[in-house]
């Protein structure tokens, strides 16, 4: 699929936040085109090494792994967490011109997405943002760049939840990120191989190799049994959702961002209490 225009906007607020990501991190971070190399362009957020390859988006944990789509041609990555219940980040569903949220109306959840066939289309009914994040502020507030998206129907029966783990990680610990990355679109792309560097301005730093269209895709972490840490979730193939991947940088050095699933494992909780999916 085409970068659109939502996208392109998309990507000065939303995957690169190249000025904020700078701070929080103390790198030098391009906030313009990707850097040369001497084949092909380093696109934002990803090294000269590139670890992604595909992954067979049936099987576990991917397969719980969503494509995210607006009625506008904007596109992310999200994450099945409940039964009718998706997390992706805050600013896939920002449309810059109005400077306002879609609504739920204009979101579509495609699961088992390969090559434009998917298993299962579902809408959704309706949508939940932190309040305090604004990205068409100067300096948004990255930590609340998530959101909760409920589905219009139950997931495929196929699909399992991924549990979410809100357990404090420790440098060096191993991690997955996988999403429908711009450069190939079509297919699910993860980095099978990368690990926690640490934490800063509330975010997640991470050295997985992900770029524009991979926002919203869960940061997995490995879990004892295959439950979530905080007892949200008990499947996923001993993966669990650590955080969703918001933010790139341009440098070789790969120095990513997510929100850790702690921002928002609050709400879940309580749907899960009030018996909501």
């Amino acid at each position: 699929m085409k970068e659109t225009e939502q996208e392109h906007a998309r990507d000065q607020h939303g995957f690169r936040h190249g000025a904020v990501a700078a701070a929080l991190a103390g790198l030098t971070i391009l906030a313009g085109v990707p850097a040369a190399h001497a084949e092909r362009p380093l696109l934002p957020g990803v090294g000269l090494g590139d670890r992604r390859t595909p992954v067979d988006a049936a099987a576990d944990p991917w397969r719980s792994v969503v494509r995210v789509q607006t009625n506008l041609a904007g596109r992310c990555t999200g994450a099945l967490v409940g039964r009718r219940t998706v997390v992706t980040a805050g600013h896939c569903l920002f449309n810059p011109r109005t400077r306002r949220f879609l609504q739920a109306s204009s979101l579509h959840v495609l699961f088992g997405y390969d090559r434009g066939e998917y298993t299962r289309h579902v809408t959704v009914a309706r949508v939940a943002t932190d309040p305090a994040y604004d990205p068409a502020a100067a300096t948004p507030m990255l930590g609340g760049d998530w959101a909760i998206l409920t589905l219009a129907e139950p997931a495929p029966d196929q699909v399992p939840p991924l549990p979410v783990s809100v357990a404090p990680l420790r440098p060096g610990t191993p991690l997955m990120l996988g999403g429908y990355s711009q450069d190939r679109a079509q297919i699910l792309m993860a980095d099978s191989a990368c690990r926690l560097l640490g934490e800063n301005g509330g975010l997640l730093v991470h050295d997985c190799d992900a770029t524009r269209g991979t926002s919203g895709g869960p940061l997995l972490v490995r879990t004892a049994g295959g439950a979530g840490t905080d007892g949200i979730g008990a499947s996923g193939g001993g993966w669990a959702v650590a955080g969703v991947g918001v933010a790139a940088g341009n440098a070789p050095a790969v120095r990513n961002f997510a929100v850790p699933a702690a921002h928002f494992a609050a709400l879940l909780a309580k749907d899960t209490a009030a018996g909501q999916p």
